[in-house]
């Protein structure tokens, strides 16, 4: 028994096109035709759910679905789920974090958040990385300190304040901040 490509994405409420997009993409074999057309079988479709799980619910990477569709359950398979559980984690913390930032907010006396209360600078910090980059740029440049190496800042005359030193040092805190 099989059925056409769009009964097979009806099941997991996806387009027909997913399907298409995920066999280029290796995350799913191309399945056996029956004149001419797409004909997924029992096992296809519970890949396709292995597929749903990870790309959908997961939010897994295609590169990594494909391995972990791929049915061959070695080390690479096992690398690819155990990173990505890993990436679920951390986003799950994030999330449990800023649920209970959020939760303070119903909670705080403060009736002006943004100008009186004393939970939120600490909050920027631990949340929010260019937030917390600026915060500490903006000390350090107005101090006249390089906000890399803290070597003291000659200011132009004219046009945006230094913040940096010299060419390495911006180069040093974009490779800081892109990873």
């Amino acid at each position: 028994m099989s059925v056409s490509i769009g009964q097979a994405a009806a099941r997991f409420d996806l387009a027909p096109s997913t399907l298409r997009w995920w066999e280029s993409q290796g995350v799913l074999p191309p399945p056996s035709r029956h004149n001419g057309r797409r004909a997924y079988t029992e096992t296809d479709l519970r890949r396709i759910g292995l597929a749903y799980l990870c790309c959908v619910t997961g939010a897994m990477p295609l590169d990594q679905a494909a391995i972990v569709t791929s049915a061959s359950r070695n080390q690479d398979w096992q690398q690819a789920v155990q990173r990505h559980a890993d990436v679920v984690e951390e986003r799950i913390e994030r999330l449990r974090r800023a649920q209970a930032y959020l939760l303070h907010l119903l909670q705080c006396p403060d009736d002006d958040i943004v100008r009186d209360c004393p939970h939120l600078d600490d909050e920027l910090l631990r949340h929010v990385p260019a937030g917390r980059d600026e915060t500490r740029d903006e000390t350090a440049a107005a101090s006249g300190q390089c906000v890399v190496c803290a070597a003291p800042l000659t200011q132009p005359a004219r046009g945006r304040p230094r913040r940096y030193c010299s060419p390495a040092c911006r180069q040093r805190r974009y490779r800081v901040s892109a990873s």
